[in-house]
């Protein structure tokens, strides 16, 4: 059982995190996972994620009259994600050890990088017939090595031209399917005990309470901004996690 200090700290991460959710639509797992991989291993902060995560993600899945179609679309890259999940899972093993907190920082600078250049791809539909599978299995490699499943789903979907409630809800599927694969890959390698799985249970209030705020704040806030300075601050913490372990190595 967690300390009182590391409870709070962890409800306080699990808050920001789906505030964040709540503005710009994505950045619970990469926040969440980014933080507590500072203050515990990252196969215990994996574990967490797991119902925080799934929840809010079956939340932006709506709305469902247009669920299945955007289903079909994506299910190739959505099979790769499962695929190299479980792959990743079983030759990597959990998230773990200065290995795990390394790529994970490496993939936040990255993610924050492509974010901030405003790049954007353009995929046809002759490419993404060929490109979703490898697309997805690559994200799920990265989701087993570091808990976090952006890079390269996020811009790759950005990429096929969606309007912005569809690009909301392909992400939502991504995020969904990868939350799934990633539960299944912790299970195969013994990380996701039952107490570690009532403790996520337990953070789905605070995930809950900060997407609300946000979801309030994206009304008063411009998203733009608020965006970049999602994005500098992952950029540096990032830096700071592959710092960190580099000069302790």
């Amino acid at each position: 059982m967690p300390s009182s200090d590391s409870l709070l700290v962890t409800v306080a991460v699990f808050v920001l995190a789906g505030l964040v959710k709540g503005v710009v639509g994505l950045g619970l797992p990469t926040i969440a996972m980014a933080l507590l991989a500072l203050v515990m291993p990252p196969a215990r902060a994996a574990v967490l994620l797991i119902v925080p995560s799934l929840v809010t993600n079956v939340w932006q899945l709506r709305p469902w009259s247009t669920l299945g179609p955007l289903l079909r679309r994506l299910a190739p890259m959505q099979v790769g994600v499962c695929a190299g999940t479980l792959v990743g899972a079983w030759v990597l093993g959990a998230p773990m050890g200065a290995w795990a907190t390394v790529s994970l920082g490496v993939a936040l600078v990255a993610y924050a990088a492509w974010g901030l250049s405003g790049a954007r791809l353009t995929v046809g539909p002759v490419a993404e017939s060929r490109l979703g599978p490898w697309v997805g299995a690559l994200t799920g490699f990265v989701t087993a090595a570091t808990g976090v499943f952006v890079i390269p789903a996020v811009p790759y979907l950005q990429a096929l031209g969606f309007e912005r409630e569809e690009l909301i809800q392909a992400m939502g599927i991504s995020f969904t399917v990868s939350t799934l694969a990633l539960a299944a890959g912790l299970y195969v390698n013994a990380a996701g005990a039952g107490t570690q799985l009532g403790q996520s249970l337990l953070m789905l209030l605070p995930a809950l309470i900060g997407m609300q705020v946000g979801q309030w704040l994206r009304q008063k806030l411009s998203p733009v901004l608020f965006r970049a300075c999602f994005l500098v601050s992952l950029m540096l913490l990032g830096m700071h996690m592959v710092a960190r372990e580099m000069l302790a190595g």
